[in-house]
């Protein structure tokens, strides 16, 4: 098996004389969790539409699993697109068959897979529904299952997580684990960093038609200043003695009317330098509270428009230990 599921070099789109995406280079890791992510009208869909030979870029190439993306190696894809649609008059076994039946599996065994995969959806129940009797969410299960069911080595999955709901998110996500797991490659696009930031081993962030990032989920958030909030039951100046380890800024006193300071950490101070000289000097601490980063905060600092992170849903600050 190649090295990589899929590489792209230089790959360039327009529309009518606009860009759409421009001299976008990646490539997704064989048997890894890559995440494609940037806000809404970002150029992610019509990248992965070249990258499948959905549309021919303008410039650029693209090779899958080491050379042209042949139907030979586009059998051994699996794609959710982001425009949703199956066919509504088919019950929803008889979809998820027909897809699998459309990548060679055979008949007894596409129907084995379909009807284990929609219990295992909590889908059982409407397996011989059809599928306009079902809701748009549920429609949308049966749609992820049939990308799935042949059980390809590469499965690239636009924007998957939209419109469903909290629990068939998570569903979705240990899915996307046992499919990683099992050795496959998995490349999905997305503009909630919640659900890339726990899956992802790589992440590429676009912007404007653009790759801004291209790494790790640890080397996107190393780009992103540690912080630390200080409460203080003090009125004292704190500023010099926190001033060494970072930017400080003085922020409205909490509840209880002690002062609350935020230190934006240097590179190479840590927040356990900063409480150390905190108790060494004596202040008596109401909270000391390290704020873990998170791909948002990451996208916000790599990008230069902050209009570009409009479309970006983020994860809530979480405290960690110190």
């Amino acid at each position: 098996m190649s090295e990589y599921a899929l590489e792209a070099e230089g790959l360039s789109k327009s529309f009518r004389g606009v860009p759409a995406v421009r001299d976008v280079s990646f490539k997704a890791p064989s048997g890894g969790i890559t995440g494609f992510l940037g806000p809404n009208g970002a150029g992610k869909t019509t990248t992965l539409r070249m990258s499948l030979g959905v549309i021919a870029p303008d410039a650029g190439h693209v090779r899958l699993f080491g050379g042209p993306p042949t139907m030979a190696r586009l059998d051994r894809v699996g794609f959710l697109p982001e425009e949703r649609g199956v066919y509504r008059k088919m019950t929803a076994e008889a979809v998820i068959t027909l897809f699998a039946r459309l990548k060679g599996v055979p008949a007894a065994t596409a129907r084995q897979r379909a009807l284990a995969y929609l219990e295992r959806f909590g889908l059982g129940e409407s397996a011989h529904k059809k599928i306009k009797e079902l809701s748009k969410g549920m429609a949308q299960k049966v749609q992820i299952i049939a990308a799935i069911a042949h059980e390809p080595d590469f499965i690239i999955l636009d924007e998957p997580f939209s419109g469903l709901d909290p629990v068939n998110q998570q569903v979705l996500e240990q899915m996307i684990r046992e499919q990683a797991d099992q050795g496959r490659t998995v490349l999905f696009s997305t503009h909630v960093m919640e659900h890339a930031e726990r899956l992802c081993d790589r992440i590429v962030l676009m912007a404007r038609g653009r790759k801004v990032f291209d790494g790790k989920v640890d080397e996107a958030l190393a780009v992103v200043p540690r912080q630390v909030t200080i409460g203080i039951a003090s009125e004292s100046d704190a500023a010099p003695l926190l001033a060494p380890f970072g930017a400080v800024e003085r922020v409205a006193d909490d509840a209880d009317g002690a002062a609350v300071w935020v230190v934006r950490l240097h590179p190479g101070s840590d927040a356990q330098g900063l409480l150390k000289a905190c108790v060494d000097a004596g202040l008596r601490l109401t909270r000391f509270e390290p704020l873990k980063p998170h791909l948002h905060d990451a996208f916000v600092r790599l990008v230069s428009d902050p209009a570009d992170a409009g479309d970006i849903q983020a994860v809530q600050p979480q405290p960690v230990e110190g």
